[in-house]
């Protein structure tokens, strides 16, 4: 466990240490500040729905963008191989990182409540959707930063790296939306796939374990697919 706190502090400082985390942060707040005072402005309902509305598309893109340079920099500039010189083992190396990252989004996350404060003053803010969106954001978070990691491990490029994770988190995204147009017959299987349908349900207020199962069971996939494939780099 020490082994992957020191990695998480380690990457996480990382983030600070350049200007990653701040041009994420900024970019993120600008861009889902604009969009979900623009929302809310023209709907004129005093709620947190234009945010938890938006959110899951927006972590579509900058989900992968956060996780992109984990595994794709050290590989390409070889200092991965140091890393795993050391006396830790691959799943610690997954999992510091995957903490790190998740940190990053937990900030970004945590400056965006003066959203909801300014709807508690604009009118009666609904506490119990309101945290429920927020729990569902983390977890939600969790899922895409787990799938964008795994596409880290494959490559050298973080563009690639990105792009497979964005292709992937956006293919999951997507399924809830054409649930009304897709064949009643795998429409079951596209709601139990899709990250949109079970972060609405708990956005709602409606904190279903179906729901937390489903993106424990997508984080951990995915960050077992991520040490697997980084494990495989030793028979190689």
């Amino acid at each position: 466990m020490s082994n992957t706190l020191n990695i998480a502090r380690r990457e996480f400082a990382a983030y600070f240490n350049s200007p990653i985390a701040y041009i994420f942060i900024v970019v993120f707040l600008l861009f889902s500040g604009y969009m979900f005072f623009t929302e809310l402005f023209v709907s004129g309902q005093a709620d947190m729905r234009p945010f938890f509305g938006l959110a899951p598309l927006i972590f579509c893109f900058f989900g992968p963008l956060v996780t992109m340079r984990l595994f794709s920099e050290e590989k390409r500039d070889g200092t991965l191989e140091m890393l795993l010189a050391f006396p830790v083992t691959d799943w610690e190396v997954v999992i510091g990182k995957f903490l790190a990252a998740f940190g990053l989004v937990t900030v970004a996350l945590a400056l965006t409540l003066p959203y909801a404060f300014f709807v508690a003053s604009y009118g009666p803010l609904d506490k119990g959707p309101a945290i429920g969106g927020y729990l569902g954001l983390l977890m939600m978070a969790g899922g895409y930063l787990a799938i964008g990691l795994m596409a880290s491990v494959w490559t050298k490029n973080q563009i690639v790296a990105a792009i497979i994770g964005f292709m992937i988190c956006f293919s999951l995204f997507l399924m809830g939306k054409l649930l009304q147009v897709v064949p009643q017959s795998i429409a079951p299987v596209f709601q139990a796939l899709s990250l949109d349908y079970h972060f609405q349900s708990i956005a709602r207020g409606v904190i279903d374990t179906r729901d937390v199962l489903y993106y424990l069971t997508l984080m951990g996939i995915s960050l077992v697919v991520a040490e697997t494939s980084l494990e495989s780099r030793r028979w190689r």
